[in-house]
C-alpha cells in the first residue's frame, strides 16, 4: 500500500529537480548575459582610456581563447594602432574584412593601417573596392591623403573639402591640406588653411609651426597673432629663422635665431648651435 506513496514522492522529487535544474539554466543564462556586457564594458574601457599595450595584451589573450570572435580582432587591430604597430595591426584588420562579417568600416579602418605602415598602395587599392555610395569623414579624410600621394591635387582638394563638411572638428583634416598645399608650393593657400585649422583647436603646435614656415616661405618673417606660450614662441622663432636662411636671408635668420635664444625660458640649444654654426660660416 505504501508503494503508490512512495512512487508518487519519487515522481514529486522528480518534478522539483527537474524545476530546479530550468532554474539553474536560466540563471546561467542570465549570468551570461551579465558577463557579455561586463565583456563589453571592458572591452571599450581597454580601446579607449587603457595603455596601448595593455590593450594590445588584454585583446590578444582574447583572440587566442575566441579565434572566431570578429569584434575581438577588431579590438586587437584599433589596439595595435593605437600602440603604434600599424603593420601588425593591418595584418588582423585583412583577417576581419576577409570574412562575411567585414563591412566596409573595417576596410576604412584597414585602409588607416595600410597608410600609417607607409603601404599606399594597397591602401588604395582597399579604398577602391568601397563602394563609392559608403560616405563617411574618415573615408574621404584617407582618400584625399592617397590622392596627395598620387600628387592628384584635384582629387585631393575634392577629398579634403568634402571631409571638412562631415565633421565639426576639421582641425586635422584642415591641417593636412594645408601641408599639402604648402609642398605644391602655393604658400598663401597654406596659411589660409593652417589659420582656420587653428579655430577649431588653437592648441596644436603641429599647426602652429606649419603656419610659421608657410609665412616664412612668403618672406612674413613676423609671427602671426595666434595663442602661444612663451616656449612655444621662441620655438615658432626658431622655424621663422629656418626659414629665412633657407630662403637666403641669412641675416634676418640671424637676428631671429638671437631672438628665440633670448625668448626661450630655458637653454636653447638647438638655436644656439644654428646660430654659431652660421657665425662659423
Amino acid at each position: 500500500m505504501r508503494h503508490p506513496v512512495l512512487t508518487a514522492l519519487c515522481l514529486a522529487g522528480t518534478t522539483m529537480l527537474s524545476a530546479c535544474g530550468g532554474r539553474d539554466a536560466d540563471v546561467d543564462r542570465a549570468l551570461k548575459g551579465v558577463n557579455i556586457i561586463d565583456e563589453s564594458n571592458l572591452n571599450d574601457i581597454m580601446l579607449t582610456v587603457g595603455a596601448p599595450d595593455e590593450a594590445v595584451a588584454y585583446f590578444r589573450g582574447a583572440v587566442d581563447k575566441a579565434p572566431d570572435r570578429i569584434d575581438l580582432k577588431r579590438g586587437l587591430a584599433k589596439s595595435l594602432v593605437r600602440a603604434q604597430r600599424p603593420a601588425e595591426a593591418a595584418t588582423v584588420w585583412s583577417q576581419v574584412v576577409n570574412t562575411h562579417e567585414g563591412t566596409n568600416e573595417d576596410r576604412v579602418a584597414f585602409a588607416d593601417a595600410l597608410i600609417r605602415a607607409n603601404d599606399w598602395s594597397r591602401a588604395e587599392q582597399e579604398l577602391a573596392s568601397i563602394p563609392p555610395t559608403y560616405e563617411t569623414f574618415q573615408r574621404y579624410r584617407l582618400e584625399a591623403m592617397v590622392a596627395d600621394s598620387r600628387k592628384h591635387w584635384k582629387k585631393s582638394d575634392s577629398f579634403y573639402e568634402t571631409a571638412v563638411g562631415m565633421t565639426t572638428q576639421p582641425a586635422g583634416v584642415l591641417n593636412n591640406w594645408g601641408f599639402s598645399k604648402l609642398t605644391r608650393g602655393d604658400a598663401a593657400a597654406a596659411e589660409r588653411l593652417f589659420y582656420e585649422a587653428l579655430t577649431y583647436d588653437p592648441t596644436s603646435f603641429t599647426t602652429k609651426n606649419n603656419l610659421v614656415l608657410a609665412r616664412g616661405a612668403q618672406r612674413k618673417y613676423d609671427l602671426p597673432v595666434i595663442q602661444m606660450t612663451q616656449k612655444e614662441r621662441a620655438e615658432l622663432i626658431y622655424t621663422l629663422a629656418l626659414a629665412a636662411v633657407k630662403k637666403g636671408d641669412v641675416t634676418v635668420g640671424k637676428g631671429l635665431l638671437q631672438s628665440a635664444i633670448d625668448t626661450h625660458p630655458q637653454y636653447f640649444e638647438a638655436a644656439v648651435r644654428s646660430l654659431e654654426a652660421l657665425d662659423a660660416g
